[in-house]
């Protein structure tokens, strides 16, 4: 999988953040998508094939893995990190309207178009708020999916076609739930960096306009 274009909306989007959405990009770069593609990508990339339990009837270990697994980890991580980047999009696209309106009209309509201010900041809020969910989404899903964040080295499955109850062991299960907590963290990290620019920006603009308002009953 290519994550250029992921890249290149991260780094486009930190035109317009404030430091916490600085701060916010960097761990989404360097501790997600570069610890994603380097190291986590290939702990689970034979994970089906290194599945085995101790029966070999047809059918058995695959509906046992489907049953364990229902989605990959590995799947669900990058379909995690590709879902809490995208409301990033709704803040470039404002600013390439403002941008667009600005050559349209052929005249400075705003001080800066980046500037997080008006329609823009409705924008940012917006997207802090979908980031914010779908991180805790995707952390309610692992956790109910999985049943926790452990892996354990040996399951026990009896569903059909498996005569009985066979054992089944799950390959790397230490290194696979070290790095799942690694994830884990980095996500919540995230849910944090949000809520406090979130908290940051309502506070300061709530500040802005309660002094604009304070000035004008004073003149």
């Amino acid at each position: 999988m290519s994550w250029a274009f992921l890249r290149d909306l991260l780094s486009g989007v930190n035109k317009y953040s404030t430091g916490f959405g600085r701060i916010w990009v960097a761990v989404v770069f360097m501790f997600r998508l570069l610890v994603y593609v380097a190291a986590t990508e290939n702990i689970w990339k034979h994970e089906h094939d290194e599945f085995e339990c101790n029966i070999k009837q047809p059918g058995c270990e695959n509906v046992c893995f489907d049953h364990f697994f229902p989605i990959s980890h590995i799947r669900l991580c990058a379909l995690q990190l590709i879902m809490v980047s995208t409301p990033s999009l709704l803040v470039v696209f404002h600013v390439a309207y403002r941008e667009n309106r600005e050559k349209h009209h052929n005249q400075k309509l705003y001080k800066n178009p980046g500037k997080i201010d008006g329609g823009l900041l409705c924008t940012y809020l917006i997207s802090l708020i979908l980031k914010t969910g779908l991180e805790i989404v995707f952390l309610v899903l692992f956790y109910k999916l999985y049943n926790g964040f452990k892996i354990p080295p040996l399951v026990k499955c009896d569903i059909k076609p498996c005569p009985n109850t066979v054992d089944c062991y799950i390959s790397k299960p230490t290194e696979k739930m070290i790095f799942l907590y690694f994830l884990v963290a980095t996500s919540c990290l995230c849910i944090a960096l949000n809520l406090g620019e979130l908290t940051y920006l309502i506070f300061k603009y709530s500040i802005k306009c309660y002094l604009k308002r304070h000035v004008k009953k004073q003149q």
